[in-house]
């Protein structure tokens, strides 16, 4: 199926993977499209819907000589494609959607707003015509993290380098990356923060400086504070 920017191609009957096609992939794109992205990617990119876990294993390897890190489904830059198990639902897709527009929009984004934003959206809706994040899986973690200490401060999840923030295997820095950004969403101030850092990431590569801006804080460590006992509140 084509659905711009993207060549949708999957194993289950036509009438699923156009429905697929359209409710997701056309749903994601046209969302992101109205509060972020005005452009799409260079290129076609191609979106790998597997059926089942069998056939994600299998054709990962067979068409891309790859073997997945992840049950759910990734974005393989060099070969432009997103390959997932659809079979596990729309949520990782929707995410991974995220990470080539964000790629043609803005290159130099670092891996923590990347990912904050992607995973964002993996557990999503529409709000007053907008995508929307709820609450999802990354919760618990991210209190129980929270409760333990073990939560990095905002100046060092933002200075993370990209194998430093994949480097953590603790599921820590995707939740606080999420959850800041859905805080910001929550007070109106992710749209903002995204263009405030995307027209300025020459001089705030990592975006602190961006997000101390958007927030209206001078005292990070308050915020921080205020903002995990925040989430502490939240539930899913």
């Amino acid at each position: 199926m084509i659905e711009r920017p993207f060549i949708v191609v999957g194993d289950e009957e036509g009438s699923i993977v156009q429905e697929r096609s359209e409710q997701v992939v056309r749903w994601t794109v046209q969302r992101l499209k109205k509060d972020y992205f005005t452009k799409d990617p260079d290129e076609i990119l191609e979106i790998w819907l597997l059926k089942d876990a069998a056939s994600y294993q299998k054709h990962a390897k067979e068409f891309f000589n790859d073997t997945p890190g992840t049950p759910y489904g990734y974005y393989l830059p060099s070969k432009r494609a997103l390959i997932m198990n659809i079979s596990t639902g729309g949520g990782t897709l929707v995410h991974e959607i995220v990470h080539p527009v964000v790629e043609a929009n803005f290159p130099d984004c670092p891996a923590w707003f990347n990912e904050g934003l992607g995973s964002l959206y993996e557990q999503s809706g529409t709000v007053g015509g907008h995508i929307h994040g709820y609450t999802n899986w990354r919760l618990p973690g991210l209190q129980q993290g929270i409760r333990q200490r073990t939560v990095p401060s905002f100046l060092t999840l933002t200075s993370t380098t990209r194998r430093e923030f994949y480097a953590d295997d603790t599921g820590i820095n995707y939740a606080a990356a999420r959850y800041l950004c859905y805080y910001l969403q929550e007070r109106k101030l992710l749209v903002r923060f995204y263009k405030e850092f995307s027209a300025n990431t020459k001089a705030d590569p990592t975006g602190y400086r961006s997000l101390k801006k958007v927030l209206g804080v001078r005292d990070m460590n308050a915020f921080q504070r205020a903002w995990e006992a925040y989430v502490l509140k939240l539930v899913f």
